[in-house]
């Protein structure tokens, strides 16, 4: 009798331990805080996007969201980790609607928010909160899956503050003193506030090049629907054509700009050839070699040909970057068995009347593995068609700032559905 009492008292305590759990984990009044954290770290995006400019109030957001995170307990940072990862990757599951997948886009959501909100609650497992200053700052670091965007600096892109990684990270002990340290100690942030104010002067010479960036509207859905494939390829020579008369020295196409493998169609490559011995040429397609698929930039040149392979693939778009058994039966189930793309070993350079141009293909621009040696110029080329309408084309845009800045390197970046223009440093 005794034995079966303790032992459902130890049921009874356990089922209480889980029900306070449950409790604490849905308390109102740490969701609601967790959500204006992530607000105040992710309005920035959706400034932008919307055109309003304000560097005040780019300003203050980020000191408020990460003075409030720094000060909330592990449950609000559950959910504060939650938020921002719907708030800055919602779009994520956009891309599904392309695979007769829509009925998956809520749970692609929900398991986003849930990954990110483990991450955040791992950093609230330390109490001190300088260790948590400094798991903050390693997120820039941290590629869930090979997914690098979550870049928490940025939020600092467009205030007073440099949001490079030196500034950031004084940023954030500005933030922790201003939590932790007594009144009179307080001023110590302040300064480090100030010297966050410091932007460094960048010197960079005029591309000496009349380049002509084409950015294209084509929807996803049309693509690669071969019916509009003739139409998309003359308004591609469409586009060259007109660069060529209005004695442009480059012209830059967007990524799958031609949607097709473009090494294996030889007449468009012979056209291709002949206009470039007028005008330099960069363009997105496919390339099959060697049974493998890439996603590639070509570049024609004095009726010559380069092809740049991809570096680094989007991950769960261009490759499963799971195990060997995993990969394939999400290929199968969710992919009709299709195969990852291949990849290139290292990041390939364009010689253009003498400059030097890194290529780029979208996603890998904004990874450091394309920045290797610091290059000047990068040619960016992307398809933002997959996740229209959305925020995406707009974080892409604030990454490429963010890394330009980084490397002092200028990018021209050709968009279909995005943002395409020069950014400099």
């Amino acid at each position: 009798m005794v034995i079966k009492k303790s032992a459902y008292l130890n049921r009874l305590a356990c089922k209480s331990f889980y029900v306070k759990i449950l409790r604490d984990y849905f308390t109102i009044s740490y969701i609601i805080k967790a959500f204006v954290i992530a607000f105040c770290l992710s309005i920035f995006i959706y400034l932008e996007y919307f055109h309003i400019s304000s560097k005040i109030l780019n300003s203050i957001f980020p000191i408020l969201g990460f003075y409030l995170l720094l000060k909330a307990n592990k449950y609000e940072f559950f959910w504060s980790g939650f938020f921002i990862g719907i708030f800055w990757f919602y779009w994520i599951s956009l891309s599904f609607r392309y695979y007769d997948l829509s009925f998956l886009i809520p749970f692609v959501i929900f398991g986003i928010a849930l990954i990110y909100g483990l991450i955040f609650r791992i950093i609230a497992f330390f109490d001190n909160i300088y260790a948590r200053v400094v798991l903050i700052f390693s997120l820039s670091f941290i590629s869930p899956f090979g997914f690098n965007w979550l870049k928490l600096e940025l939020s600092l892109i467009n205030s007073y503050f440099n949001m490079q990684i030196i500034f950031y990270a004084l940023f954030l002990i500005g933030i922790a003193v201003l939590v932790k340290l007594p009144k009179w100690h307080k001023m110590f942030s302040l300064l480090l506030f100030v010297t966050c104010l410091y932007h460094p002067a960048y010197k960079r010479d005029k591309i000496p090049l009349h380049v002509k960036i084409v950015k294209t509207n084509t929807n996803q859905d049309n693509k690669w629907n071969p019916k509009y494939e003739k139409k998309l390829v003359k308004e591609n020579f469409d586009y060259i054509i007109d660069a060529i008369d209005k004695r442009y020295d480059l012209v830059i196409l967007p990524e799958s700009v031609f949607p097709q493998y473009l090494n294996l169609h030889i007449d468009e490559i012979a056209e291709l050839k002949k206009l470039s011995k007028k005008i330099n040429i960069v363009a997105g397609g496919l390339t099959y070699e060697n049974h493998k698929i890439y996603n590639s930039s070509y570049f024609f040149s004095d009726g010559n040909m380069q092809i740049a392979h991809k570096v680094t693939l989007v991950p769960f778009g261009e490759e499963i970057p799971l195990p060997g058994f995993l990969n394939k039966f999400i290929n199968k189930i969710f992919f009709n068995s299709a195969t990852d793309y291949s990849r290139a070993k290292t990041p390939y350079d364009f010689d253009i009347k003498g400059i030097k141009f890194r290529s780029a293909v979208c996603f890998e621009a904004t990874t450091d593995k394309l920045f290797e040696n610091h290059p000047k110029y990068m040619i960016a080329i992307s398809n933002n068609a997959w996740f229209k309408p959305s925020i995406e084309p707009t974080l892409q845009h604030l990454l490429l700032k963010l890394y330009a800045k980084k490397y002092n390197t200028v990018i021209l970046h050709s968009a279909n559905g995005g943002i395409s223009g020069i950014i400099k440093p």
